[in-house]
């Protein structure tokens, strides 16, 4: 019985966004490079255009993968990455004040997100290993996005400042 049978149709899509968590590799790279579109969207309406996506993603992602981790074994399991779209999308909270996103811009938060999911910095380690339900799958990447925010905020008015 595959995973998709076992739940709903738009809570697999959800969970999936769209799809991409079923990459056979990397699916949280793929997951978080498919959000990059919804970030760019989302920062037209500047800080606030990337809140109100963030907590609709984010509300919509919990319920979506609350249902879909009913009947698994794992916690989190890889094709689930809604929690990435989250967290890549909050990555450019600070630096959409300053205009649309840039490719480098873009790129930059993308590199910054990555790493700071894969490394879960405390509290993303917290929310990750002793939280295991849907909330937690979904806060350790809010603080991974944050985390990637801040330094991409910093490393933006650095730039600023030296050129």
């Amino acid at each position: 019985m595959s995973i998709k049978n076992q739940i709903s149709q738009w809570d697999f899509i959800i969970a999936t966004w769209f799809g991409s968590g079923r990459s056979p590799k990397a699916p949280g790279t793929v997951g978080s490079f498919f959000a990059l579109p919804l970030a760019v969207v989302a920062s037209w309406g500047h800080m606030y255009g990337i809140l109100v996506a963030c907590f609709f993603i984010f509300g919509i992602g919990w319920y979506s993968t609350h249902r879909v981790l009913k009947g698994q074994k794992e916690t989190d399991p890889g094709f689930v990455v809604i929690d990435e779209v989250v967290g890549q999308t909050l990555t450019f909270l600070f630096v959409v004040s300053k205009g649309t996103l840039s490719i480098p811009t873009l790129i930059m938060g993308f590199i910054l997100f990555r790493f700071f999911d894969i490394v879960k910095i405390w509290p993303a380690s917290y929310f990750d290993k002793k939280i295991q339900n849907a909330f937690g799958v979904m806060m350790d990447d809010v603080v991974a996005g944050l985390y990637a925010a801040l330094v991409l905020w910093g490393l933006q008015n650095l730039w600023i400042a030296f050129f």
